[in-house]
């Protein structure tokens, strides 16, 4: 999900850019029918019953608005280390994260994004408050088909070797020529967009 207010383009179910999308303003934009509908639950995601969806947050105020996107059904919820909330206050998000309720913690794995050119270490301190970290594979979030950045390799392979269990996955970049050393470097999940849809053979 794009607000093009953190990144450039704007996605659903935004209908236009706006200059900020701040707390209770939020609901005041310029919103698509469908996501009001499903915020009033008069409907619901498309194949909701069948998909685990993941909201990954490339917006501003992500965590001022966290209830409003609960409401969608996601399984899994990103925010992004470089969000305009998040980066000016750490101490904050990471007091942020511990307070979610826990009940949306056994239904929601919150996982925390981080770009190839921000130092890895500081997203040390929030690791043990999240479920998984996303490490972006290029740096221009919210754009398909950018190039691959190699730094990310040395941020997963940093974060291996800090935390063995951590469940690590890329977005940004990855195709069948990245994802073996993305492997290689520790990455458990692989976020693959622009490299299936723009093939010609989508299905094989």
């Amino acid at each position: 999900i794009c607000d093009g207010v953190y990144v450039k383009t704007a996605t659903w179910p935004f209908l236009s850019r706006a200059e900020s999308r701040d707390g209770m303003d939020f609901l005041d934009n310029d919103l698509d029918q469908h996501f009001r509908a499903i915020l009033n639950e008069r409907e619901g995601l498309p194949f909701w019953e069948d998909v685990d969806f993941e909201l990954d947050l490339m917006v501003a105020n992500a965590m001022e608005n966290f209830d409003v996107y609960t409401k969608l059904g996601p399984r899994r919820i990103i925010f992004h280390l470089g969000a305009q909330d998040v980066q000016s206050d750490l101490e904050g998000f990471k007091n942020f994260l511990e307070g979610i309720d826990m009940y949306v913690r056994d239904v929601i794995e919150i996982g925390i994004a981080i770009g190839p050119t921000k130092p890895i270490e500081q997203i040390f301190p929030l690791v043990n408050s999240a479920d998984f970290v996303q490490v972006m594979g290029i740096d221009h979030e919210g754009i398909q088909g950018e190039e691959f950045d190699e730094k990310c390799l040395d941020h997963i392979k940093a974060l291996r070797e800090k935390f063995s269990d951590l469940i690590i996955s890329v977005d940004g970049g990855v195709s069948f020529d990245t994802a073996p050393a993305l492997i290689s470097a520790g990455a458990n999940r692989l976020v693959i967009g622009s490299a299936i849809f723009n093939t010609d053979d989508v299905i094989g």
